[in-house]
C-alpha cells in the first residue's frame, strides 16, 4: 500500500540504511494506506491550534537550512485541503528562507504540541506571495508585527509521527491558565480557614459566658 511521505524520502541510501537497521522488509510491506496527502478536518484543528513551526528549506550550495516561524495560535492558515499559508513576519532581514525558495520551491515543515507530545510533518512546495488578496488572508490585525509578504505552502504529503522522545513543554498562557486554577484554590481555602477560625473563636467566646 501506498505511504506517501515515506515514500517521497526512500531513496536508494535510505533503503540501504533500512536493510542495514534491519526495517527495510516492514516498511517496503507497509500495511495500511497512508498516502496522507489532503488534510482533514483533524489536521485542521492541530494547525489551528499552533503559535510556531519549523521549516526547512534547501540552499543552491546543499545546505539545508532550518528556521522556526512563530506568531499567535492560528497564524498558519489552512485556506483548503491542500494549501496552508501563514504571513511572513519581518525579521532580521538576511531572507535566507525567501532565497532558497526562489532557487528551489521545496520546503518540510514540522508542527510541535509539546503539551500533548504529536508532532506533524508535512511536504509541501513552497510559494512567496505579494498579492494583496493572498497577503490579506494571513495578515492578523491585533499581532503587531510588519508583515512583509506572505508565504504558501502546496501540500505534497504529510504524516505523523510517533511521541516518542518528546519532552512536554508549556506556553507562558499554558502556565498562567493552570497556576490560575491553583491561585483561586488558595482564595477559596483561606477563606474556608477564616471562617473555620472565626468559628472556633466564637464557640470559645460562648463557653467563657458559662
Amino acid at each position: 500500500m501506498p505511504y506517501g511521505f515515506l515514500d517521497m524520502v526512500s531513496t536508494p541510501a535510505v533503503k540501504a540504511a533500512q536493510q542495514a537497521n534491519g526495517s527495510l522488509d516492514f516498511w517496503s510491506n507497509f500495511a495500511g494506506d497512508r498516502a496522507f496527502d489532503r488534510l482533514t478536518a483533524n489536521e485542521a484543528a492541530f494547525i489551528a491550534q499552533r503559535d510556531s513551526f519549523y521549516m526547512a528549506t534547501i540552499s543552491e550550495n546543499g545546505w539545508p537550512y532550518v528556521q522556526h516561524r512563530g506568531g499567535p495560535p492560528g497564524f498558519l492558515r489552512v485556506l483548503d485541503e491542500r494549501t496552508l499559508a501563514c504571513a511572513d513576519f519581518r525579521g532580521n532581514r538576511q531572507y535566507i528562507s525567501v532565497g532558497n525558495l526562489a532557487a528551489n520551491d521545496r520546503t518540510s515543515l514540522i508542527l510541535m504540541d509539546y503539551v500533548g507530545r504529536r508532532r506533524l510533518k508535512i511536504f509541501a512546495h513552497a510559494e512567496v506571495s505579494n498579492d494583496p488578496d493572498v497577503v490579506a488572508k494571513v495578515v492578523l490585525p491585533s499581532y503587531e508585527a510588519k508583515v512583509e509578504r506572505a508565504l504558501m505552502f502546496h501540500l505534497d504529503a504529510f504524516d505523523w509521527n510517533c511521541p516518542q522522545h518528546i519532552t512536554p513543554r508549556f506556553t507562558q498562557a499554558q502556565i498562567e491558565q493552570g497556576v490560575s486554577v491553583l491561585q483561586q484554590r488558595i482564595v477559596e481555602l483561606e477563606a474556608e480557614n477564616r471562617a473555620l477560625k472565626a468559628n472556633s473563636v466564637s464557640k470559645d467566646d460562648a463557653h467563657a459566658d458559662l
